[in-house]
């Protein structure tokens, strides 16, 4: 029996195999779910195919299980037979029990027909995988060997034929290797005088490389003694530009504070007078007015201070709460 045989064979020990299972679960669901139904309350009728579902999943796992050792040649021991049996008990008391328990014999030898023929499959599906993996094993086996007959005898010939290619080229190497020996000589007196000239010309090309390396270098000294003598001026120049712009902003600082206190100097003593026995000029009092308002004082103060009435002090004031009333209250007080 050659492989192809044996594949052809274990194929359809398979698929018989799986047409049994399948068609077991089958029967086994239509026939165990109205016997689970029966026996279920109502409002879980719906789980009633779940039981054969699980026992026949079971047995769906067994087969394929042992399909896998079987090719592998492995055993896996009481377990799976246990597993095995128990599965298939199960399957034949779920499918007869209905027809047991109506005391229905004829019911009871149909109902086992399928679990019996699964059961019996089982084993005997295992027995032929266990055969056939035998079978291949040693069909496998007698081809190794025959393999590896006749790799030797190739490599007996090979190796004849290297040893007749290697004494070949041994004589032919010989002569060759006279042949290579005086052009070697030729080759070594020409690579001589080629190795002095291409010395001669390195060192040339060095003295020349050396001078120019030298003259980069100084131009490169050149260049950044120029670079820090620029960036010492631009440094220079920034630091007098900073010390000029500070002494700037010092002076304008002084020069305002000294504007602010002579601006409160001169309200000061424009609100140092008290009331007016007179109207003050009208510039007089306005100064006066601005005074009073950047002070805070009341429309009826300042007009007694200036000697106008409340109603032109308040139009002053008014003018004053504008935009930029400050600044024109302080050139007010500064032109007075």
């Amino acid at each position: 029996m050659n492989s192809v045989q044996i594949r052809s064979a274990e194929r359809a020990l398979s698929g018989g195999t799986w047409l049994i299972v399948c068609g077991a679960m089958l029967y086994s669901i239509l026939t165990v779910t109205p016997l689970m139904a029966a026996h279920t309350p109502d409002k879980w009728d719906w789980t009633a195919p779940i039981l054969p579902l699980v026992v026949d999943a079971a047995v769906v796992i067994v087969v394929k299980l042992d399909d896998v050792l079987a090719r592998l040649g492995g055993q896996g021991g009481r377990w799976p037979v246990m597993l095995r049996w128990m599965t298939g008990l199960m399957t034949l008391a779920l499918n007869t029990a209905d027809s047991a328990l109506k005391k229905d014999l004829v019911g009871v030898a149909v109902h086992a027909v399928a679990p019996l023929l699964l059961i019996v499959t089982a084993e005997t599906g295992l027995a032929y995988r266990r055969e056939i993996a035998a079978a291949v094993a040693a069909l496998e086996q007698q081809r190794r060997a025959d393999r590896e007959r006749a790799e030797q005898a190739a490599r007996e010939r090979e190796e004849a034929a290297r040893r007749q290619a290697r004494e070949e080229r041994e004589h032919a190497a010989r002569l060759a290797r006279e042949q290579r020996e005086h052009e070697a000589q030729l080759a070594r007196e020409q690579a001589e005088r080629e190795e002095r000239r291409w010395r001669e010309e390195q060192e040339r090309q060095a003295a020349r490389e050396a001078a120019e390396r030298e003259e980069r270098e100084r131009r490169e000294r050149e260049r950044e003694q120029r670079e820090r003598e620029r960036e010492r001026a631009e440094r220079e120049a920034a630091e007098r530009h900073e010390r000029e712009r500070r002494e700037r902003e010092e002076r304008e600082r002084r020069e305002q504070r000294e504007r602010e206190e002579r601006t409160e100097r001169e309200r000061a003593t424009l609100l140092a007078r008290g009331p007016a026995a007179s109207k003050l000029p009208e510039d007089e009092a306005r100064a006066l007015v601005a005074a009073a308002f950047s002070v805070g004082l009341s429309v009826r103060s300042a007009a007694e201070l200036c000697g106008w009435s409340v109603g032109w002090v308040s139009a002053r004031y008014a003018e004053h709460r504008e935009p930029h009333a400050g600044h024109r209250a302080g050139l007010a007080i500064a032109g007075q």
